[in-house]
């Protein structure tokens, strides 16, 4: 996605990959992996009646503070790019950190005899990436087209078509359509989408239909060899037969 600069792919790579290093920096401080960080700060709010503050949080503090070094320090000390490529791909890193801060969330271990949970000890802590990948997608999908603009004393992102709101600090935004990846394009280092397989049943971008572009799809049979009829022996091993069976595939045309 990066070969196609100023398109929503690059938006979400960008967005992605910025949380991605605020993330592992916030959770390594918290493991004391780094030597200039440690837990982060016990919460201001006031806990609640049935539990206390303590335990290790993730560090977000600090890694928004690394992670936003790290990641925008190149975008603003290179000479390439337009300045419009610029503001697209700091204002995407900061909209991935944003999903990323807006995720933290309240971790909690209960303590007790026999497992009861008559002490239970809270800290905040961010979500595994997985689901922050899984939020920036839905971004992706409602990725913002804008152009750079003088709006008063400053440029500005604003939205290319005049009926769209103004763009949020959490929205992706994009500066160009992005290129045709179905059909094969040296030009654009795009592979196409031919004999790519692809899910029959499924409705979303693994799917047959959205997958092969309209072009339809070819069917063929696949011998696949697998554990089963497995069984447990005392003590401690897992004994299985290897059975054969047949699958159905389908790539795009």
């Amino acid at each position: 996605p990066l070969f196609f600069p100023g398109t929503r792919e690059s938006a979400f790579v960008y967005a992605l990959a910025a949380a991605a290093v605020t993330h592992s920096i916030a959770q390594a401080c918290a493991s004391g992996e780094l030597p200039l960080c440690s837990c982060g700060p016990v919460p201001s709010e006031v806990p609640g009646p049935d539990f206390r503050w303590g335990g290790c949080g993730d560090n977000l503090r600090y890694g928004l503070q690394l992670g936003a070094a790290f990641a925008d320090s190149p975008l603003k000390s290179s000479k390439l790019g337009t300045q419009a490529l610029k503001a697209v791909n700091l204002h995407n890193n900061a909209a991935g950190r944003q999903v990323l801060s807006d995720s933290l969330g309240t971790k909690c271990k209960c303590h007790g005899v026999s497992g009861s949970c008559s002490v239970k000890t809270c800290w905040k802590g961010l979500p595994n990436l997985g689901e922050i990948a899984s939020d920036l997608k839905s971004k992706y999908l409602a990725a913002i087209k804008v152009t750079h603009r003088l709006v008063g004393p400053r440029k500005q992102l604003i939205p290319k078509e005049m009926d769209v709101r103004p763009v949020r600090e959490t929205d992706l935004v994009y500066l160009i359509n992005s290129p045709d990846y179905c059909t094969p394009s040296a030009h654009l280092g795009s592979l196409g989408t031919q004999d790519r397989q692809c899910n029959k049943t499924s409705a979303g971008s693994d799917g047959c239909n959205l997958m092969c572009c309209g072009r339809g799809y070819n069917t063929y049979t696949e011998e696949v060899e697998e554990r089963c009829h497995c069984k447990y022996h005392w003590c401690c091993y897992v004994v299985c037969k290897k059975c054969r069976r047949r699958v159905e595939r389908y790539v795009c045309k």
